[in-house]
C-alpha cells in the first residue's frame, strides 16, 4: 500500500507539472471536437533506418506552412535503446518535421514516476547508452552488465574468447544490487541472461553461491514486451519479449518458480497509455486548445502491441467512465447492477495496468481508438482478420502476448484497419470532421 502511495503521489505531481509546463500559444479550429495521435514507429513511419514513403508526405499534411502541428502528436515507441532527444532528431530528419524530445515516449519512459526505485543500487541490462538512460530517469545507482562482467570476471565464461587467460583476475566485488531494471533486448543474450540469473539467485549478490530458497526474488522491472518487431527483412526480426520468454522460462528452469515483474512497462501496458495521455495533454496546451482532448487515435503495425494495448487503455477508460456514473448515481439514490457486472469482468490485472496507480481521472479522455497499418509486422499479404472476434488477429490460437497478460482476443480487433500511415491521418480527420489541408 505505501508503493502505491507513493506512485500516486508522483503520478499526481507528474500531470500537474505536464499541466502547467506550456502556455497557450495559438487555436488552430473552432472546431469543438479535439483529438489526440499517438504514433508507433518501426513498422509504421519506418522500416529499420528506411522511412516508410507515406510517412513523410503525412507529416506533411499534420503541419501548417509554419511547420506547427495542427493537433497533438505524440510518438509512442516500445523501443528503450537511446535517449529522448537522440530519438526526436532521428525522427525529424526523416519525417522533415520538427519532433521534439516532450513528443517521444520510449518504452521506459514511466520509470520516471517510479521513484520507490531511484535511490536503490540497480543493474540495468539492455544496448545503447544504458547507464545515462537510468541516470537521466532519475536512478541514482546504476551498475551496468559489463560493470558487472568486470567485477566479477569468472561468471561470464559462455563464450571462450571472453574467458580470462591464464591466472584469473581478482573479484572486485560491488554493493548488493537491489533491483533489475531491463530496458531491451542485449546484444550478447547468453551474457546477459547468465548474468542476471546469478543476480537473482544470490539476492542481489553474485559474489555468494545461488539458493532458490530466497523467494520472491529482489525487484524486476521490463520495458517493451514486443515479442516481434519489423526492420527491413521481409519477415518479423525478435524483440525483448523474446528475451523474457528465454530469462523466464531459464528462472523457472532452475528453481522451480515463475519469474515476478515488479512492473511491465510499454505497450500494451496501460501505465504507457496514461503516460502518453499526459504528453498529449501537454501538446494540447501548447496549442492553445481550451477544450480536452477527447478521443486519442492510436496508430500501430502489431496487434499485440500497439492495437492490444490502444484497446486495453479504452477499456481502462471506458471502466473510468463507470466509475463517474456510478458515484453520480449513488448520489442520486441509485446504482446500475449491469454497470457493475461488465466492471467486474472486465477488472485489470497489476501486470496489464503496469505496476502504477494513477491520479486525478477528470479529465481523462472519453475513448482510445486503435487503427492497424500493413506496414510491418501485420500484413494482409500473410494475414486476414478472421471475422469471428474469439480469434486472435496474428495467428489463431497463438498469443503473442506476455506470459502475465491475459488473453482477450477482442482486443487485438482494431477500430479500423488501413493501408498506410497516410491513409490512417486521413481517416481519423474524416471521423473528426476536420479538414487535412
Amino acid at each position: 500500500m505505501q508503493r502505491l502511495r507513493c506512485l500516486k503521489s508522483c503520478w499526481q505531481s507528474l500531470r500537474s507539472s505536464c499541466e502547467g509546463a506550456a502556455k497557450p500559444a495559438r487555436y488552430y479550429s473552432n472546431n469543438p471536437s479535439s483529438f489526440g495521435l499517438l504514433f508507433d514507429i518501426d513498422g509504421v513511419l519506418v522500416r529499420g533506418r528506411t522511412p516508410i514513403p507515406a510517412a513523410k508526405q503525412c507529416f506533411r499534411n499534420l503541419v501548417d506552412r509554419n511547420g506547427k502541428y495542427k493537433v497533438p502528436v505524440v510518438f509512442v515507441t516500445n523501443a528503450g535503446n537511446c535517449m529522448r532527444q537522440t530519438k526526436a532528431e532521428h525522427l525529424s530528419h526523416l519525417l522533415e518535421v520538427e519532433v521534439s524530445p516532450d513528443q517521444v515516449m520510449l518504452s521506459h519512459s514511466p520509470l520516471r514516476m517510479f521513484t520507490q526505485f531511484h535511490k536503490m543500487c540497480v543493474l540495468v541490462s539492455g544496448q545503447g547508452p544504458v547507464e545515462e538512460v537510468a541516470h537521466n530517469l532519475g536512478f541514482e545507482d546504476v551498475v551496468t552488465i559489463d560493470m558487472l562482467r568486470e567485477a566479477y570476471p569468472v561468471l561470464d565464461v559462455v563464450d571462450h574468447s571472453r574467458r580470462p587467460k591464464d591466472s584469473i583476475p581478482p573479484t572486485k566485488g560491488l554493493q548488493p544490487i537491489d533491483a533489475v531494471i531491463l530496458f531491451g533486448e542485449p546484444i550478447r543474450w547468453e551474457t546477459n541472461l547468465q548474468l542476471i540469473i546469478d543476480v537473482l539467485l544470490t539476492n542481489g549478490d553474485p559474489g555468494k553461491s545461488w539458493t532458490s530458497t530466497q523467494y520472491p526474488h529482489i525487484p524486476v522491472l521490463a520495458c517493451n514486451m514486443d515479442l516481434l518487431w519489423m526492420a527491413e527483412a521481409k519477415n518479423p526480426r525478435f524483440g525483448h519479449g523474446m528475451f523474457l520468454v528465454c530469462l523466464e522460462s531459464l528462472y523457472k528452469k532452475v528453481t522451480g518458480y515463475d519469474l515476478k515483474y515488479e512492473a511491465l512497462i510499454g505497450k500494451p501496458s496501460v501505465v504507457t497509455y496514461n503516460y502518453a495521455e499526459l504528453l498529449i495533454r501537454q501538446q494540447a496546451e501548447k496549442l492553445g486548445w481550451s477544450t480536452p482532448v477527447k478521443t486519442l487515435y492510436a496508430i500501430g503495425d502489431n496487434p499485440m502491441a500497439d492495437i492490444y494495448g490502444a484497446n486495453l487503455y479504452n477499456r481502462y477508460l471506458q471502466a473510468s467512465q463507470r466509475t463517474k456514473a456510478k458515484v453520480k448515481a449513488k448520489s442520486g439514490g441509485g446504482a446500475d447492477p449491469a454497470n457493475e457486472a461488465v466492471e467486474s469482468q472486465h477488472k485489470m490485472t497489476a501486470a496489464e495496468m503496469g505496476g502504477a496507480a494513477y491520479g486525478s481521472e477528470e479529465d481523462l479522455p472519453e475513448g482510445c481508438r486503435s487503427i492497424l497499418v500493413c506496414t510491418g509486422v501485420y500484413s494482409r499479404d500473410q494475414q486476414e482478420l478472421p471475422s469471428d472476434p474469439a480469434q486472435t488477429v496474428t495467428e489463431q490460437r497463438i498469443f503473442h502476448g506476455h506470459r502475465d497478460f491475459r488473453f482477450d482476443p477482442t482486443l487485438t480487433q482494431p477500430s479500423f484497419v488501413v493501408q498506410d500511415v497516410k491513409e490512417a491521418v486521413e481517416l481519423v480527420f474524416q471521423e473528426e470532421g476536420w479538414p487535412l489541408e
